[in-house]
């Protein structure tokens, strides 16, 4: 064997082992990230997940709103991600408890009797005004002592959170995406998908609430979101209860 040949034969050997590693390393950090991903949303290898759906209030009819679909297509595209399984119920047709299996909860608690339960049990310091009658106050947010009103296609909120219900290495997650309006129920899983692995990082497996404002959603859909706040401890502290009225005595 020549030197030449010998050469051409010692590089060709080394640009396979170059680019076996490369794929070694590459594989590697992919899976790395999967497993980082799955232990964020509790959802590992083949495991059972539930998406409750909501129900469109604008309507008499058992009917989704259409930007509530679309959040449910992109919270199913997530859930395939990770390899797990997922089961669509509707709102009012879930008669368990939580923790046993991840569950991705979307709308607020005027479309969501599901919602309306978690709220009351893990988010006892929100409030949300479900007065149907025009007015300054329709939708608005109440959290700890602030108040946060919607202009409709301006500016409107929208809760993202994850909360578990105990420390238990095999507790699952509950998420809530619960918005002024159905465009930032969307809004939320569209940021969910983009930032969980910054979500991840701060939080751990840990519980958060965060509240997000939708800019301008008129022009912009849900795609311009900011994060208002993280409102973790003030929506988990139980509101005041309201003072008992005085009762006014005059002599007579």
């Amino acid at each position: 064997m020549t030197d030449d040949v010998r050469n051409i034969v010692l590089g060709v050997v080394a640009a396979g082992i170059s680019a076996a590693l490369g794929w070694l390393a590459r594989t590697s950090l992919w899976k790395r990230r999967l497993r980082r991903k799955q232990a964020f949303f509790g959802l590992p290898e083949n495991s059972e997940s539930l998406l409750v759906v909501n129900r469109d209030p604008a309507t008499a009819e058992l009917a989704v709103h259409r930007f509530d679909v679309f959040a449910l297509l992109e919270l199913s595209a997530l859930i395939k991600d990770c390899g797990a399984h997922v089961r669509m119920v509707t709102q009012d047709a879930v008669h368990q408890g939580f923790g046993e299996r991840t569950e991705f909860c979307v709308g607020g608690p005027g479309s969501n009797r599901r919602m309306v339960a978690h709220m009351a049990a893990m988010l006892p310091g929100v409030r949300v005004n479900v007065d149907p009658e025009p007015g300054p106050d329709r939708g608005a947010f109440q959290i700890g002592t602030e108040r946060y009103r919607m202009d409709p296609g301006v500016t409107e909120y929208v809760l993202l959170a994850r909360l578990t219900a105990g420390e238990g290495r095999d507790t699952r997650p509950v998420f809530l995406f619960c918005g002024q309006r159905a465009i930032t129920n969307q809004a939320a899983t569209r940021y969910l998908a983009r930032h969980h692995e910054r979500l991840a990082r701060k939080h751990g497996s840990g519980s958060f609430v965060l509240l997000l404002k939708v800019v301008n959603s008129q022009a912009y859909g849900p795609d311009v979101v900011e994060l208002v706040a993280d409102v973790t401890r003030a929506a988990q502290t139980p509101l005041p209860s309201p003072a008992a009225p005085r009762t006014s005595h005059r002599a007579p």
